[in-house]
């Protein structure tokens, strides 16, 4: 199994969830510490040190559900040019519990989301 935290599109009801959802062993809600930017149809997260929080969902998947979320997320490998997002390990800000969240590298230009939750943004847009 692998630990994956999602956070935007691929939340369980939302619309990539069907992207991840043949793989999926377990969900547990979570937080890291982060902050989330709208980049339109999905969230850019950038990572941040115990100032803002990220509520989302640790899921379990299969190796082939993390290769499905790399196609996806635009995910090439450690610092590939052409990487939309980096795939970086990060510990929960409150369980016990470890793995990786797709992160974005420059949210240069995009409006910061006000709050934690993705969920609550588009569905009060």
């Amino acid at each position: 199994m692998i630990s994956v935290f999602v956070y935007g599109t691929l939340l369980v009801g939302e619309s990539n969830h069907h992207v991840v959802s043949p793989y999926l062993l377990e969900v547990q809600p979570g937080t890291i510490y982060g902050r989330l930017y709208d980049v339109g149809p999905y969230p850019a997260l950038v990572l941040t040190n115990d100032e803002d929080n990220v509520e989302g969902e640790w899921i379990e998947v299969t190796e082939e559900g993390l290769a499905a979320m790399d196609i996806l997320e635009t995910y090439y490998g450690p610092g590939h040019a052409d990487n939309e997002y980096e795939r970086i390990w990060v510990k929960d800000a409150i369980l016990e519990k470890e793995g990786w969240v797709y992160c974005y590298p420059n949210p240069r230009g995009l409006p910061a989301i006000h709050g934690s939750s993705w969920k609550y943004h588009l569905h009060n847009k």
